[in-house]
């Protein structure tokens, strides 16, 4: 009996030593990509997000680094607390709606999306992200700022609250009308599902 459970436990362990080999490499970028050019970012241009991502970039434009700071404290404190004013409006409004939708849609493909403005603040998200600040972050850094093209895909980590192995993948959020860059999204690709 002992025997066979250690066999198991040597089993298990050469398993999880390969996912983790597999998630640093990540060799799921040919099929996150191709998620996201052909499933995600048709959606991007909806008016839905970017009316959302112009809309608060007028709002936020003029915050300071110090605003922006109090801001993501507030959040980071709502979000442990389960609520509150800052985390309540932004997962009240129609875009964290129209994000759920798309989450809801993909039957257990994506684990979280949310969509940042020009200051990488978030706009809208399918589930409470654990900061309201994204911009000092690979997300938000190598695409928005990069220009309408990029497309950043990040390691695949086990995300303890999904409970599976995940790799975000994020884009410039364009808009249709200029050209030009306005925003980010990130959505959280469980890889177990590809």
């Amino acid at each position: 009996m002992l025997g066979r459970m250690l066999k198991t436990i040597s089993v298990g362990v050469l398993v999880l030593g390969a996912l983790t080999v597999t998630a640093s490499a990540n060799d799921f970028a040919p099929q996150i990509t191709k998620e996201m050019n052909e499933k995600i970012k048709p959606w991007l241009s909806d008016p839905a997000v970017v009316d959302a991502v112009k809309a608060q970039n007028a709002k936020t434009a003029g915050l300071s680094d110090a605003d922006i700071d109090k801001l993501d404290k507030q959040w980071r404190a709502e979000a442990k607390s389960g609520g509150g004013p800052l985390v309540n409006e932004v997962m009240g409004n129609a875009l964290s709606a129209f994000l759920k939708g798309k989450k809801d849609a993909a039957g257990g493909l994506y684990s979280e999306i949310f969509v940042m403005d020009a200051k990488g603040l978030n706009v809208g998200a399918s589930d409470v992200t654990s900061d309201y600040m994204q911009g000092d972050e690979g997300k938000w850094q190598k695409t928005y700022p990069v220009g309408p093209d990029a497309m950043f895909i990040d390691d695949v980590e086990y995300d303890e609250s999904s409970k599976a192995f995940q790799s975000q993948v994020s884009a410039t959020v364009v808009d249709p009308a200029t050209g030009k860059a306005i925003g980010a999204v990130t959505v959280g690709v469980n890889v177990e599902k590809l």
